[in-house]
């Protein structure tokens, strides 16, 4: 059973047969050796780019024929019903079946909180919603195997629920823009969508999506490639290597002011990692790009005022910090 799993994890996820045809591609068509710095670039920059899309095409499908089910006036619903801590799980944990960038996610929050629901449950879906997604699950076990990506699934969630239940005790209600709370919410009930209906809604939330991130997605695999053949290991540890014992902040803050989604983040993480880096400080390096990019944040603060603006800004980043640092310490549990 386990060399079976192995094989389908080799095979579908991490798709060696994909490597092996672009290595017979660069090597055979290009005559150049996946050794050397250019065939190596070459290579890395066309086996992921495929790589995510494909993932990203079967995932974001599958996902988005589940949340047919579950349209936005179904979810106000069912976070209705909950409230303080129960609520605050339920929001961290319906922000992982929905795929969104952390600026997507905000205008659904704003929708959730005009509806009345408690500002804690929505800032616990603020903060899961871009972090921690079904696809990006499956993608971190492509690149980085099952132990890492189960474990960032946890802690992030734990961030979310942690952050929504502060500000929820803290009772920041007042700190929303009063526009917010004066926008009709109107709760329509939907007609059941039928088989083709619902194949449709996922075929264009496919085409939304990469529509959306396929910049990103190069982006991420070129600086990843250059990162990957170029930058020498070294240099990379001299920065945010694991004798750094500042390296944790500074990749955190360095992903901050960038703007791009899981997917696009990913390819420069393998980089990284695979250059020595230690995978608390990678993570908190994605973290702080897909949890608080900064367009996301001159976004939120149109909705929400200064004091709560900077403690949502607060609470994410030092959580953020604080799991970098315990994945450091305890890597060789999951590497």
């Amino acid at each position: 059973m386990t060399n079976i799993f192995s094989w389908l994890n080799a095979q579908l996820l991490k798709m060696e047969w994909l490597f092996n045809l672009i290595k017979l591609l660069v090597e055979k068509i290009f005559g150049m050796s996946i050794e050397s710095r250019i065939g190596g670039s070459i290579h890395f920059f066309i086996y992921d780019t495929i790589k995510i899309f494909i993932l990203l095409t079967v995932l974001i499908y599958g996902i988005s024929y589940i949340q047919s089910y579950f349209p936005p006036e179904k979810t106000k619903k069912i976070l209705g019903k909950f409230k303080g801590l129960k609520g605050n799980i339920i929001g961290a944990l319906l922000g992982t079946v929905t795929p969104f960038c952390s600026c997507s996610s905000i205008p659904i929050f704003i929708g959730f909180t005009s509806a009345g629901l408690p500002l804690g449950i929505t800032f616990s879906f603020l903060i899961s919603s871009p972090l921690v997604d079904l696809a990006s699950i499956v993608m971190l076990i492509s690149f980085f195997g099952a132990k890492i990506a189960i474990a960032y699934v946890i802690v992030g969630l734990i961030l979310a629920v942690v952050g929504g239940t502060i500000i929820d005790k803290l009772h920041m209600e007042e700190y929303v823009e009063s526009y917010v709370f004066g926008i009709q919410s109107a709760d329509v009930e939907l007609g059941e969508m039928t088989k083709e209906e619902r194949h449709k809604f996922a075929k264009a939330q496919v085409k939304d999506i990469i529509g959306r991130v396929w910049i990103y997605v190069l982006a991420g695999v070129g600086i990843g490639a250059a990162i990957h053949n170029w930058i020498p290991q070294s240099v990379i540890e001299r920065i945010i290597g694991k004798d750094n014992p500042f390296a944790v902040i500074l990749a955190t803050a360095v992903g901050i002011p960038m703007y791009a989604d899981i997917f696009g983040t990913l390819p420069i993480a393998e980089a990284l990692f695979g250059k020595g880096v230690g995978i608390g400080t990678v993570l908190s390096f994605m973290m702080g790009v897909t949890a608080l990019s900064l367009p996301s944040i001159i976004m939120l603060s149109k909705v929400v005022k200064k004091k709560l603006l900077i403690l949502f800004i607060s609470l994410v980043s030092i959580g953020i910090i604080i799991i970098g640092y315990f994945f450091n310490i305890f890597q060789y549990i999951f590497i």
